[in-house]
């Protein structure tokens, strides 16, 4: 069984202009249950996250100008979104679902996210779309409530996880793992456990014989006992925000990597869906759709 957060805030909360890279969330859960990847019953509508696991992660001064809508307007800007009321509950649904998530993965060995992966969300502040970072508050979730003792945050999206490292840059409990394209955003980056900066144009070849030298070796010296996955599909060549020459079976392949080792160490897997803003929907939609498609035949 697959378990999918899924709430139809996650598209609808968000302001004209931004709507076209969030068709997805609307269109990925109605493309599973059209060709039988998962049915009705695999679907979870997460409730608001409690205030006390975002603080967890997340400062009270930072989540208080959130939730009274007093963020500084130039801290606004470099999240992306109006701020409203609205858009603060997409959050913590999102990070809701996330913890929900990892906790029903502990229970089948995956589970998923429709959205999330706001992994540009630092403590104290947002960027990039990010207001809270969703995979970081599951993660302190399950330390706090003794469900894993050492987390392995496998974060593959082409951009980053700059906030995530920060977050946990103190926090042997969790070992952050970012491959990234080199020169995409955010320029200025932060240190994660390992990160691995790719050149443009990196294609499938490549960034499959990185990934298959690297994970296995971080997962035999670290012995993670959960693995969040950030399955970003904007290492695609057709990505617009994205500098990486990567094909959809590319991206197919990695999720199956991905999927193999949680397999084979038995670690429950959470994941998040990240970011893919290729100029056609349904090549972003067919994308994360592969993602899932694996992980049943995998699981």
């Amino acid at each position: 069984m697959i378990s999918i957060a899924y709430h139809p805030i996650y598209k609808h909360s968000l302001p004209e202009g931004h709507r076209f890279p969030m068709l997805k969330y609307e269109l990925l859960p109605q493309q599973l249950l059209y060709e039988g990847t998962v049915t009705v019953q695999d679907f979870f509508e997460p409730e608001k996250a409690n205030i006390e696991d975002v603080l967890a992660v997340h400062s009270s001064n930072y989540l208080n100008d959130l939730l009274l809508l007093t963020l500084d307007p130039r801290a606004a800007r470099k999240i992306g979104f109006p701020l409203s009321v609205e858009l603060v509950e997409r959050e913590l649904r999102i990070a809701n679902g996330t913890i929900i998530g990892a906790q029903k993965a502990i229970e089948t060995g995956v589970a998923f996210n429709i959205a999330g992966g706001t992994h540009h969300a630092y403590s104290d502040r947002g960027e990039a779309f990010c207001l809270l970072n969703d995979q970081a508050i599951a993660a302190q979730y399950l330390l706090n409530h003794k469900l894993s003792k050492k987390i392995l945050i496998a974060d593959l999206d082409v951009h980053q996880g700059n906030g995530t490292a920060e977050i946990f840059s103190k926090n042997s409990s969790v070992f952050t793992f970012s491959m990234h394209g080199k020169s995409n955003y955010p320029f200025k980056k932060e240190v994660s456990d390992l990160d691995i900066a790719l050149p443009d144009e990196t294609n499938d070849a490549s960034y499959l014989k990185i990934l298959k030298e690297t994970l296995p070796k971080i997962i035999e010296q670290q012995k993670p006992d959960f693995i969040f996955y950030l399955a970003g599909v904007d290492i695609l060549a057709t990505d617009k925000l994205g500098k990486l020459s990567c094909t959809i079976e590319g991206c197919k392949k990695r999720d199956e990597m991905v999927f193999e080792q949680c397999l084979k160490h038995q670690i429950p897997v959470q994941v998040s869906m990240g970011g893919g803003y290729s100029p056609e929907i349904k090549t972003i939609v067919e994308a994360h759709a592969n993602t899932f498609r694996i992980a049943k035949d995998v699981f």
